[in-house]
């Protein structure tokens, strides 16, 4: 199968209905739109949710849950992932963002401890997990807080 043989499967697509192409093609004139009003107009139409001014469903609903505005977003690292430093690095935010492993840093790094490190790195973030901290401690790094 080659790339100009690929067609989509039978009955699976149709051709577009196209409006506004004259009265004989029974869909002419007003192109469906009926007479006037806003639905009519180009860029007319309500936004999703609109119930005519009435007051709508997702305002009568109660609002539900607690959002924490003093809450920490952090970057999260695993330690198999700090194998690709060379053995005897510092490794902190400005190291994990040249490596491509974080995109942000947000409020700090977590290092989590899901898989296993090999080598003896400096780790510098904002929290470690328990686990984290005694996996880089057992192969001779250091774990230090920011």
């Amino acid at each position: 199968m080659k790339l100009h043989e690929l067609s989509p499967a039978a009955g699976s697509t149709k051709e577009c209905f196209r409006k506004g192409r004259g009265t004989g093609s029974g869909n002419g004139k007003t192109a469906g739109k009926g007479h006037k009003g806003q639905n009519a107009r180009s860029g007319g139409g309500v936004r999703p949710g609109f119930e005519g001014g009435q007051l709508p469903l997702y305002r009568k609903l109660p609002k539900r849950g607690f959002h924490n505005v003093f809450s920490k977003k952090y970057a999260i690292i695993n330690v198999d992932a700090l194998n690709r430093f060379e053995d005897g690095a510092v490794v902190d935010a400005e190291a994990l963002l040249a490596a491509g492993l974080i995109n942000e840093v947000l409020d700090g790094v977590k290092v989590l401890g899901d898989g296993e490190i090999s080598k003896k790195l400096t780790v510098k973030a904002s929290v470690f997990s328990e686990s984290a901290k005694e996996k880089i401690e057992a192969v001779g790094g250091k774990s230090e807080v920011i």
